[in-house]
C-alpha cells in the first residue's frame, strides 16, 4: 500500500503548495451564498434590535433626566415652603409673645386698679372706723366727764342740755391743748 501512495505522488508532478481550483471556487460560491445570507437576514435583525436598544436607553436616559429635573424642581419647592412655614412659626411665635406681653400687662394694670381700690376701700372703712371711734368715745368721755363733774360739784348733772354743753365745752378744751401739744 506504501507502494500505491508513493507511485500516485510521482505520477503526476502535482505541487501541494498550489490549491486546486475547484475546491476555491465552491469554497468561494459557499462563501458568497453564506455572505449574501447574512447580509440579507442576520444583519438587518442585528441592526433593529440594536436600534431598540439605542432607543431604549435613549428614553431612559431622557425618563432619568426628566424624573432628576422634576425632583429638583420638587425639592426646591418643599425648601421654599420649610422656609415659608419657619417664617410663619417665627411670625406665629413673636404674634404670641407680643400677645402675652399685652395681656400680662393687662393683668398688671388691673391688679394695680384693684391694689387701689381695696386699699381705697381701706382707708375709708379705716375713717369710718375711726369716726365711729372718736363719736363712742365723746359719748364715753362725756358720760365720764358729767359723773365726774357732778362729783367734783356735788350735785348731779342730769339736765341732759346742760351736760352736752359741758361735755362739749370739755373736749374742745382737751383738742385746743393737744393741737398745743403737737405743735
Amino acid at each position: 500500500m506504501n507502494q500505491l501512495i508513493i507511485s500516485a505522488a510521482t505520477e503526476g508532478e502535482v505541487n501541494p503548495l498550489m490549491p486546486n481550483i475547484w475546491e476555491m471556487g465552491v469554497v468561494f460560491v459557499g462563501f458568497a451564498i453564506l455572505f449574501f445570507i447574512v447580509v440579507k437576514f442576520v444583519v438587518p435583525m442585528f441592526e433593529k434590535t440594536f436600534a431598540e436598544r439605542a432607543e431604549a436607553i435613549e428614553g431612559g436616559i431622557a425618563k432619568a433626566e426628566k424624573a432628576q429635573a422634576e425632583a429638583s424642581a420638587a425639592l426646591e419647592e418643599y425648601k421654599q415652603q420649610l422656609t415659608d412655614a419657619r417664617a410663619e412659626a417665627n411670625r406665629i411665635r413673636e404674634e404670641a409673645r407680643a400677645e402675652g406681653a399685652q395681656i400680662l400687662a393687662d393683668l398688671k394694670e388691673k391688679a394695680a386698679a384693684e391694689s387701689a381700690r381695696i386699699t381705697a376701700q381701706a382707708h375709708a372703712q379705716i375713717e369710718s372706723e375711726r369716726q365711729a371711734a372718736v363719736v363712742s368715745l365723746r359719748a364715753e368721755v362725756g358720760t365720764l366727764a358729767t359723773t365726774l363733774a357732778g362729783r367734783i360739784v356735788g350735785e348731779a348733772l342730769t339736765d341732759d342740755e346742760r351736760a352736752a354743753r359741758v361735755v362739749d365745752r370739755f373736749l374742745a378744751d382737751l383738742e385746743t391743748q393737744s393741737a398745743g401739744a403737737a405743735k
